[in-house]
């Protein structure tokens, strides 16, 4: 396969709600550019983009997927992005290297959910957008109502650059508005013929024309003289008003057609090559140090990883954007967040489940390689001398969680490795085991999302498993007041340990101060405050450690081993095992052994004199409150 320069190359995220037809776009998209001789289907579980098994079972995208095809002497990648929102990192990972999002309708509902979260996240990447209305052969198709509701998600800068003449079962011919031209399919689809607009659409193509004209003449000054001028645009000159307006999104330009019976595609392929942006047009992405780094294949190599995959045969396989220079095979480059050398033994161009050799990618292209040693999504490799990264991707924070566990239990570690490997490919899949309540943590975005996890561990990796319920995240915590004490003593023969500590307890509140004196069960405590000191808990709450030892019946530098030993009951607390929060504690007096007392015999008085204190206090459980957004 050839290398194509910068401003031949076009990168689009195929977007929209479940059912709009991207996979079959692409598809059709393919076989246009001769990448595959026969067109898949959905249904027959036979396309370039949906290969995994999960995939074909439920017969819909879970995993973005990238693809190439050749067309009109220039390279277009698609990365084709899952519909339901449940797999967003997908669509996530996929916009942050696209240079433009093609926002897909079904032309029978016009805006969906997922086409309302796609076009959301193609305003946070400040994404330029063409609109694909697809489907428009379909019985309930209605391409006007689909228009008037992508006018009202993302407003007047919704322009038709084409529309169907006949919308419905009987649909094959589409008025382009840029060429002025009629294009008539043949029954099944395929190459169109060209012709003059017929009378009957004339007046209705001219008037809507105009405003095309003067919605591409918006975004450039020296073509708003122009069409002052001459009260219309060249076709080159549209062109070049509709790529400008494209790459501020001022212009939303849409298109029509049947990817499944490959009417229109062609057509709009034209566009892409001919109309959106290259990666050298948009702004330069910047840095984490906030520096521009100009998208030019004669600057140092940089690339950065925006996704990773694993196969068993291969091991894991990184999906890369060249950001700047030319990436030639055999090239070593740096990787500025691991700070290793990688060589690139292999650079692939990917196509579904496939990969095509190719000897150098260019600044702009899209490509993947194996056997990297430690690289892994979001990171950053560049050439020797450049040490820059570049912003990780910001994919969403888990919206569901559950407890997962392994059916056998001897599958513990198989269930770790599983789930870690899973989580390379889907950052947006997070693992955690949570010490406090004992299970393993498993987010994810749905309970949809989750449930594909454990379908990949059940079929993909065999290790079966059950969601059970999370525990829920108690804390403890005292009401009153109490006193104990505790020693630790033990005799073995050799040297012997040591260690007699007394303390009081009472509840904490921010801005109370430590107390001189207690009266507890009839018996008066005086104390003297020696020092106190704060301490902040990791799971909430504090704990003040207040040194009230006088006499050297302690000697001080034992009180950080009571103060360790007070932490460690702490994070085990004595009602239901939960993290404790929100106690004083006073250490006021106790005895040592001059032979035998030490750190440990202090640690374990400390931990188990609070103890018998905090089940004397009124201990009492507390309940989370969650904030709702």
């Amino acid at each position: 396969m050839r290398t194509y320069s910068t401003n031949q190359i076009k990168n689009i995220a195929l977007l929209g709600n479940s059912g709009s037809g991207k996979t079959t776009l692409a598809e059709a998209m393919l076989f246009e550019g001769g990448v595959i001789d026969r067109r898949g289907d959905v249904e027959h579980k036979n396309t370039v983009s949906d290969f995994h098994p999960i995939e074909h079972e439920n017969q819909t995208s879970m995993f973005s997927s990238i693809m190439y095809t050749e067309f009109n002497d220039h390279k277009i990648n698609i990365l084709d992005c899952p519909g339901a929102d449940d797999f967003v990192g997908g669509t996530v990972s996929s916009l942050h290297v696209a240079d433009t999002g093609v926002l897909v309708l079904n032309a029978q509902h016009g805006v969906e959910v997922g086409t309302e979260i796609h076009s959301r996240w193609l305003e946070r990447f400040n994404k330029p957008v063409v609109i694909m209305i697809n489907k428009c052969d379909h019985d309930n198709a209605h391409f006007e109502k689909a228009v008037e509701s992508v006018k009202d998600r993302l407003g007047s800068n919704v322009i038709l650059a084409q529309y169907p003449v006949n919308a419905g079962p009987g649909f094959d011919s589409i008025v382009d508005l840029i060429q002025m031209k009629l294009y008539s399919y043949p029954k099944d689809g395929g190459k169109p013929g060209i012709s003059d607009i017929p009378e009957s659409e004339m007046k209705q193509a001219e008037e809507l024309r105009n405003e095309l004209i003067e919605k591409a003449a918006e975004n450039d000054e020296a073509l708003m003289e122009l069409f002052f001028e001459n009260d219309t645009l060249t076709e080159e000159e549209m062109r070049s008003g509709i790529t400008a307006g494209i790459i501020t999104r001022g212009m939303f330009p849409v298109f029509c057609g049947s990817a499944r019976r490959n009417m229109g595609v062609g057509r709009f392929m034209e566009f892409l090559t001919n109309v959106i942006p290259s990666a050298s047009q948009l702004p330069s992405p910047v840095t984490t140090d906030g520096n521009e780094v100009k998208c030019d294949a004669g600057g140092p190599a940089s690339l950065f990883v925006f996704k990773e995959s694993v196969e068993s045969h291969i091991g894991e396989i990184n999906f890369f954007k060249v950001m700047s220079g030319e990436l030639k095979e055999g090239m070593d480059l740096n990787n500025n967040n691991t700070r290793n050398k990688e060589r690139f033994s292999q650079i692939f161009c990917p196509l579904g489940k496939n990969r095509t050799k190719i000897s150098a990618l260019v600044a702009g292209d899209i490509g993947c390689t194996v056997k990297l040693k430690g690289t892994k999504t979001n990171h950053t490799l560049t050439a020797p001398g450049v040490s820059y990264t570049f912003p990780p991707i910001p994919f969403p924070e888990p919206r569901f969680r559950t407890a997962i566990k392994p059916v056998s239990e001897g599958d513990d570690e198989k269930l770790g490795e599983a789930l870690s490997r899973i989580h390379q490919e889907d950052p947006t899949v997070k693992v955690e085991y949570s010490k406090e309540l004992r299970q393993i943590i498993l987010s994810g975005q749905g309970e949809y999302h989750l449930n594909i996890v454990r379908w990949q561990l059940d079929n993909t990796y065999k290790v079966e498993t059950t969601f059970v319920a999370p525990r829920i995240p108690y804390r403890e915590t005292i009401t009153k007041a109490a006193q104990a004490d505790y020693r630790h003593k033990k005799q073995s023969g050799g040297a012997g340990q040591f260690g007699e500590v007394h303390m009081i307890i009472e509840p904490y509140t921010e801005g109370s101060e430590p107390k001189s004196a207690f009266k507890l069960d009839g018996k008066e405590y005086k104390l003297s405050n020696r020092g106190a000191d704060s301490h902040n808990l990791s799971w909430g709450g504090k704990l003040e450690f207040v040194n009230c030892i006088v006499g050297g019946s302690i000697d001080g530098r034992f009180l950080p081993a009571i103060l360790k030993g007070i932490m460690e009951k702490l994070e085990e607390g004595p009602l239901t095992g939960s993290y404790a929060r929100d106690i004083r504690v006073y250490v006021y007096d106790g005895k040592m052994h001059p032979v035998d007392s030490n750190e440990i015999s202090f640690m374990l008085a400390g931990r188990n004199a609070f103890s018998k204190a905090f089940k004397q206090a009124g201990p009492k459980i507390m309940e989370p409150v969650y904030e709702v957004e």
